[in-house]
């Protein structure tokens, strides 16, 4: 089985001010305005199994090793012990320690890394780029509460129609290196 993980940090609660704008002709708008208050941030990690695109995700305070493997823990539980499990990851120093006694205790567990770089072939920052245009943007969260909530309901409301991402390109473009810095200026 091959699994996508990464976490997306430090997502902040924020409590957007809200509001209308009367315009001279009577008519009126409503909207956000650049001002907002913080109420601290969430951690999440997320996992997506590739042959079915369904994700498991969990909140943490914040990113650190522990909080990676407690999630990784919860992961490889959703799975028989004779399943091999590949786990696509980034490059990150959380997920790559000198000595690693979890990866010992977990001998079907093997780990890939992404390029340095290159996080983008990691198909959970997909699902992440999903998960920041279906809950994220523009919303207004008066406490981490409420943040978690909106993501869980995301996830929620997507598992129900989870489906293998399908990579295209329709035409990949061929296009010379420039070799100087004066070729860059033409």
């Amino acid at each position: 089985m091959v699994i996508c993980v990464d976490e997306k940090p430090h997502i902040q609660a924020l409590e957007r001010a809200q509001g209308y704008l009367r315009l001279s002709d009577g008519k009126t708008l409503t909207g956000f305005s650049h001002e907002y208050k913080r109420h601290g941030t969430s951690t999440l990690f997320a996992a997506l199994e590739v042959a079915t695109g369904m994700v498991k995700a969990g909140h943490y305070r914040r990113r650190r090793r522990r909080a990676f493997l407690d999630f990784l823990n919860e992961v490889v539980r959703d799975y028989s012990p004779d399943v091999e499990l590949h786990v696509i990851l980034d490059n990150l120093s959380t997920h790559k320690p000198k000595h690693d006694r979890w990866l010992a205790r977990h001998p079907n567990v093997y780990l890939h890394f992404t390029p340095t770089h290159a996080s983008w072939l990691n198909q959970i920052e997909v699902w992440f780029s999903l998960l920041a245009r279906g809950a994220l943007k523009g919303a207004s969260f008066r406490n981490i509460r409420e943040l978690r909530t909106a993501i869980d309901r995301f996830i929620t409301a997507y598992l129900e129609t989870a489906a293998p991402f399908q990579w295209r390109a329709a035409k990949v473009h061929a296009k010379s290196l420039t070799n100087t810095y004066s070729d860059l200026c033409h």
